[in-house]
């Protein structure tokens, strides 16, 4: 789904978890549809607004810059001024963008079909267990990214591994007619299809 990530288990501080972003290992007659977390990049530009910020600490620059020449400055002083703010304006933004990336990677989402769990938190991580009988709606949001086609697509297809029906696809992907997400969804529909026929000749044998 777009701006998210696959879940890295190679972290030492979340080891004393039962399984993977869950406080407990999953009852046998739980199934886990999907697990992922946000995607650090697009937390920084959506959520922490690091453009922004950015664009924000560039005016101050210039304007900082544009007073040293009204006051009858040169350009080199202009520019030795810029420069001695510019240090805290980049650790500024870094210390932002590092927020952000600690967020995506301590932050796991999970859905089965019984429920969602959230485990979020940095410093002291929390758990949020929400039945979906207690869920009464649901809304997905799809964000425009530089490569807006392959990241719609990409929710098409995650929507159709998670369980969603064509018409619930359509509507959250605003796709005016079903042939092009039927078409993303189809090669994700075979290898389910294939899947549970493996299973049933398993089964009988």
């Amino acid at each position: 789904m777009s701006g998210l990530r696959a879940v890295r288990h190679d972290g030492h501080e979340h080891e004393f978890e039962a399984a993977p972003g869950l406080p407990e290992r999953l009852p046998a007659n739980e199934t886990l549809l999907w697990q992922g977390g946000p995607d650090w990049r697009q937390l920084a530009r959506e959520r922490f607004h690091l453009r922004g910020l950015a664009l924000y600490f560039a005016v101050i620059l210039a304007l900082r810059a544009g007073f040293v020449v009204a006051d009858g400055g040169s350009a080199g002083e202009a520019a030795s001024a810029v420069l001695m703010l510019l240090p805290l304006v980049l650790a500024a933004l870094g210390m932002i963008t590092l927020l952000a990336w600690l967020s995506a990677r301590t932050t796991v989402y999970t859905i089965t079909d019984r429920r969602v769990v959230m485990r979020v938190g940095i410093v002291l991580s929390l758990t949020f267990n929400l039945p979906l009988n207690r869920i009464e709606s649901a809304g997905l949001k799809l964000t425009r990214l530089p490569s807006g086609h392959s990241t719609r697509v990409g929710a098409t297809q995650d929507m159709f591994a998670a369980g969603f029906e064509l018409l619930e696809v359509m509507q959250a992907g605003s796709w005016k007619t079903p042939a092009m997400p039927a078409r993303y969804g189809e090669r994700l529909r075979a290898q389910r299809g294939a899947a549970r026929k493996l299973a049933t000749l398993q089964n009988r044998a």
